[in-house]
C-alpha cells in the first residue's frame, strides 16, 4: 500500500511541477507564434501543447539524470554529459511534433512546422540559458 501511495504522490508532482513549468513555456511559445504568424493563435490550445511537451520533457531528462546518477546537485556535470545532449535534441524534435499537431490559429489552420520549430528554439534558448546560469 505504502508503495502505491508512493507511486501516486510521484505522479501528482510530476504532473503539478509539470503543468508550471508549462504556463511559463506556453505564455514565451504564444508571444512567439503570435509574432511568427501573423496571426493569433489559441492560447489554451498553446498551454495543452506546452503541458503535453512538459510532461514528456520531465521524462526524458529524469530517465537521463537517473542513467548517468547525477539527481543530486551539483548538475553541472549532467549539463555536459552526451546523453543528455541527445535527449535534448530528440525533446526539441518532440516538442516541434507536438506543438505543430496540437496548436491551430483562429482561422482554424495549424501553425507551420518552421513556427513551431522557432518557438522550440526560443524556449529552449531561454530555457538552457536559465539552467547554466543556475548550475553555476
Amino acid at each position: 500500500m505504502t508503495t502505491f501511495l508512493t507511486l501516486i504522490s510521484a505522479l501528482l508532482w510530476w504532473v503539478l511541477y509539470s503543468s508550471i513549468g508549462a504556463l511559463f513555456i506556453a505564455i514565451i511559445a504564444w508571444s512567439v507564434l503570435r509574432w511568427i504568424e501573423r496571426c493569433p493563435v489559441v492560447f489554451n490550445r498553446t498551454y495543452l501543447a506546452c503541458l503535453v511537451w512538459s510532461l514528456i520533457s520531465l521524462l526524458i531528462v529524469a530517465g537521463v539524470a537517473m542513467q548517468e546518477g547525477h539527481t543530486k546537485p551539483p548538475y553541472a556535470p549532467l549539463l555536459s554529459s552526451p546523453l543528455l545532449r541527445y535527449g535534448l535534441a530528440a525533446d526539441m524534435v518532440v516538442g516541434v511534433v507536438v506543438l505543430w499537431r496540437l496548436i491551430p490559429r483562429v482561422d482554424a489552420h495549424r501553425i507551420r512546422p518552421s513556427s513551431a520549430c522557432l518557438a522550440v528554439a526560443v524556449v529552449m534558448a531561454l530555457g538552457f540559458g536559465i539552467a547554466t546560469s543556475l548550475a553555476a
